[in-house]
């Protein structure tokens, strides 16, 4: 139960709702519910989604990771409702669920991930626990593995995230 009520899908008047609905359906991303109780202002729910959905499709940063961030960032806002989605297509692109165990606890021992993926985990998890270990000698680390645009890139696709997870959180949304 959400603290504020989905609006049912037969009473969407948008047809732009509809389309993203189906999206929702065809990537499981972020998941139909939330996209109908941000309906109540279509505008919103409109570029919400448009913004998640550039964040996640586009630019050159893996899907895969994205997704391993995405969670993480949802178990950091103590978000139970993206806690429980999975992307298609991360899951197409090898996803496992030992991943998600890893990347939301011990990734920087775990040898299924490079020193690459370790970093990005670290950068996304220390914007929110210890946001003062990010310094100059953190991103000279980061750009071994990632240009510039790739760390800005992960930086602003886990500032939409987290942000929106914490939202989530305050509306009780869950998805079961």
């Amino acid at each position: 139960m959400s603290n504020i009520e989905p609006i049912k899908e037969k009473n969407l008047q948008e047809t732009q709702i509809k389309e993203i609905l189906l999206d929702c359906e065809k990537y499981n991303i972020p998941g139909e519910l939330f996209i109908r109780i941000l309906s109540h202002v279509p505008s919103y729910a409109e570029n919400l989604y448009d913004a998640m959905k550039r964040s996640f499709y586009s630019g050159n940063v893996s899907h895969k990771l994205k997704e391993l961030i995405r969670i993480q960032l949802s178990f950091i806002s103590g978000d139970v409702y993206s806690q429980g989605i999975r992307s298609k297509i991360a899951l197409e692109e090898g996803l496992s669920e030992e991943d998600i165990e890893s990347a939301c606890s011990n990734f920087e021992n775990d040898e299924r991930f490079s020193e690459k993926e370790k970093w990005a985990l670290s950068y996304s998890y220390l914007m929110y626990k210890d946001p003062k270990k990010i310094d100059s000698s953190f991103y000279e680390k980061g750009k071994q593995f990632y240009t510039e645009a790739q760390i800005m890139e992960i930086g602003s696709f886990v500032a939409l995230h987290y942000g929106l997870q914490v939202f989530m959180r305050t509306i009780s949304l869950s998805s079961s």
